[in-house]
């Protein structure tokens, strides 16, 4: 009953964060008009707000091992809260912008405590199918977001969006004060948190599934970074066609996020695993061939993109569950490290798709499928470890 409660609560928590990350887009030029900046400029708030999100990781997780999970996640509930609360308060660009890098830093130590509270309570593949819906909270988040931003915009203005968020979540701190979290077992760890983080990284059974994660997340920050170049370009789409292959894309990575709940019982993590970077090399591969014989058909492009997305929400959760089952170190360390390193590579993954960013399909088809091939060999080396936390 604890577990199926701390599972309810840290998904809860995860949405939330998520929110903040596409609930706003809808109001971007009104709020530029408020701002008195471009839209261009008020759209770095989702730059900033990831760099919120991957810097301090590692400081979170050191912080919920020494001083419990509960205060490190009503802390971050409460900075992530009071920043929704303050944006609509500031009249200049460059107060938006650090508000969103503050709200960044707590939805950093929400998705930290929200991994961790779970790898508290599961193992094994129990610990897979429990951060499958983490999966699925952060695809809701994300198909809903900009609809649910929209809405509230023209019934209540584009500052009830972060009023709204704001309330919810510092409500939600009132909830998580009062739930008794479950521990499967507890951790003894009196190492401090640097060398840990060390002596992790420097495991193969830890390191391997937390890069074929982090590879296969990558294929998905490098289409989202050059897809509208392209699609918008050669393909001649609309910026409403371009928006709505966003159902598509959410749909594939909700049905790879369920998959993994039905079936890692039964099939296991690791041949599971296999499957989903299997489809995400398929699904490369298959753009790379489109865009290297010139077709002109989008859905060549699109359609097999989608399945690379499947492919990756099957491999993710269950990455994050074999990097903590073969950490040498237990507690909040692994969990951290994963997010950090994840973050990590999106950026400097996002940032080599910019620069070959062009109306050609197959630079961006030629990287995704260099990443996959990356994350095929990290499965192909990964040591068979049991769970030593």
């Amino acid at each position: 009953m604890k577990s199926s409660t701390t599972l309810l609560v840290t998904c809860s928590t995860v949405f939330l964060a998520q929110l903040g990350m596409s609930i706003y887009l809808p109001a971007l030029p009104e709020m530029a008009r408020y701002l008195s900046a471009d839209a261009s400029q008020v759209s770095w708030g989702l730059a900033v707000y990831l760099i919120g999100m991957a810097l301090p990781m590692l400081f979170w997780g050191s912080l919920g091992q020494r001083i419990g999970r509960k205060p490190v996640l009503l802390a971050a509930l409460g900075i992530y809260g009071l920043g929704n609360l303050a944006l609509p308060l500031g009249q200049t660009l460059e107060s938006f912008l650090m508000i969103r890098l503050i709200q960044g830093i707590g939805a950093s130590g929400i998705s930290v405590m929200a991994r961790v509270l779970i790898r508290d309570s599961f193992r094994g593949d129990l610990l897979a199918k429990a951060l499958s819906w983490i999966s699925i909270s952060f695809v809701v988040a994300l198909g809903i977001g900009q609809y649910l931003g929209s809405v509230i915009q023209v019934a209540l203005g584009w500052s009830a969006i972060f009023y709204l968020l704001g309330g919810a979540s510092l409500l939600m701190a009132t909830v998580v004060a009062r739930v008794p979290f479950a521990l499967l077992t507890e951790d003894n760890v009196q190492s401090s948190a640097w060398p840990s983080y060390g002596r992790i990284l420097r495991d193969r059974a830890f390191l391997l599934p937390a890069l074929t994660g982090g590879l296969g997340y990558g294929v998905i920050v490098a289409f989202n970074t050059a897809a509208p170049l392209i699609l918008q370009g050669p393909f001649n789409w609309s910026a409403v066609e371009y928006g709505l292959l966003g159902w598509p894309i959410s749909a594939a990575y909700f049905l790879g996020a369920l998959g993994v709940n039905g079936l890692v019982l039964r099939t296991g993590q690791r041949r599971l695993m296999s499957a989903g970077v299997g489809l995400v090399l398929a699904g490369s591969a298959v753009m790379l061939l489109g865009s290297v014989t010139g077709t002109a058909i989008a859905l060549l492009f699109w359609l097999p993109y989608c399945v690379a997305v499947f492919g990756q929400s099957l491999t993710y959760p269950i990455s994050l569950s074999l990097a903590n089952d073969g950490s040498p170190v237990g507690g909040a360390y692994a969990m951290a490290l994963s997010g950090f390193i994840h973050q990590l590579m999106a950026a400097v993954i996002g940032a080599i798709a910019s620069l070959i960013a062009s109306p050609q399909a197959w630079p961006l088809s030629l990287l995704c499928t260099l990443l996959a091939v990356g994350a095929m060999l990290c499965v192909m080396l990964a040591p068979g470890r049991q769970p030593t936390c």
